[in-house]
């Protein structure tokens, strides 16, 4: 994936748009580069599963 398809896809959760965003282990550092660039940041938690995945959620 792109870094403007994880800004579409960053945005798009925090409006409620979708409910999570699954991230591989490959594309790990081009999401990261997004969301910590992101003033809501702290809104999106991450919850890590096997093989490198991490799935990413609106808080509250």
């Amino acid at each position: 994936m792109t870094e403007n398809s994880f800004e579409a896809q960053v945005e798009a959760l925090l409006n409620g748009e979708i409910e999570e965003i699954i991230v591989e282990k490959d594309e790990f550092f081009s999401f990261r580069e997004v969301w910590n660039s992101h003033p809501n940041k702290k809104q999106i938690v991450g919850e890590a599963g096997l093989g490198g995945k991490v799935i990413y959620r609106k808080q509250g």
